[in-house]
């Protein structure tokens, strides 16, 4: 994040700039990091008065990311758009996607969910891949339909950040399935906390598709790497494969690696 702004998405998708002094990020940053904090703490660790930091968290709830409570603020995880987050990291999402295609075997049925990573698996697939696809994702879906793919498009309740569907909708549908293999995005993995996103219902689902599927792949850049954002969908020892870019230090891949994961860097 920028030490001074935070960008804001608007009700009619214009992005405009709030301005946040260096405490005011610093706490934005913590909050996003541990998921809930206590006005009592934040008074003692930057040595404010009571009133500054109420003041610092009403200027925070605009973000939409944070939510204040009695006595304290939680993180609610606003997303951002998802036009704006596949422009990021590209090169390293585009070389996870494609290595994610690789491990993907002739006759199999797979789950695809929604994001910017996941996308780009879509796009490596080759047309007339002997596989099925099913998919909560519009974006997966209208880049598989000219591909001669069978694809399954669940449904549910529309989430236009991700172009997702949600909801006791997709569930019902997701229970009543089985998969090879599924490949999910992630907002956040710490070793304590697993495999996290921001969004209840998004997490929902990704949790139910970890159940039904034989093997379950993590696809993410390494930016996502010691983040704990609010909702746990899968513990390190429930994900078989994690595909991700070289981070600078691997000591958290090793650690997965002792845990059993297999970690395919790329």
């Amino acid at each position: 994040m920028n030490p001074r702004y935070q960008k804001l998405y608007g009700n009619h998708g214009e992005f405009t700039m709030l301005n946040l002094n260096p405490r005011q990020q610093q706490i934005l940053e913590r909050i996003q990091s541990v998921g809930e904090l206590k006005i009592t703490d934040l008074k003692q660790q930057f040595d404010v008065t009571d009133m500054t930091i109420r003041r610092d968290l009403e200027k925070l709830e605009l973000t939409g990311d944070v939510r204040r409570t009695f006595g304290g603020v939680v993180w609610i995880g606003k997303d951002i758009a998802l036009q704006i987050r596949s422009e990021v990291m590209l090169e390293e999402k585009i070389r996870i996607g494609k290595k994610a295609a690789q491990c993907i075997q002739s006759g199999e049925s797979i789950f695809i969910d929604g994001g910017s990573t996941t996308l780009q698996l879509a796009r490596s697939l080759q047309a007339m891949t002997d596989i099925t696809v099913v998919t909560n994702a519009l974006n997966v879906a209208y880049e598989l339909q000219h591909k001669q793919i069978p694809v399954i498009l669940t449904g549910g309740m529309l989430r236009e950040a991700t172009s997702s569907l949600v909801g006791p909708i997709t569930s019902q549908i997701l229970s009543t399935m089985v998969f090879d293999r599924i490949f999910l995005g992630a907002s956040g993995f710490t070793l304590e906390h697993g495999f996290s996103n921001t969004n209840l219902y998004e997490a929902e689902i990704k949790r139910l598709a970890v159940k039904q599927s034989k093997e379950a792949y993590i696809v993410m850049d390494h930016t996502k790497l010691g983040k704990k954002v609010l909702f746990s969908f899968a513990e390190v020892k429930q994900v078989q494969h994690l595909i991700i870019d070289e981070p600078d230090s691997q000591t958290m891949l090793e650690e997965c690696r002792e845990a059993g994961m297999n970690v395919i860097m790329c």
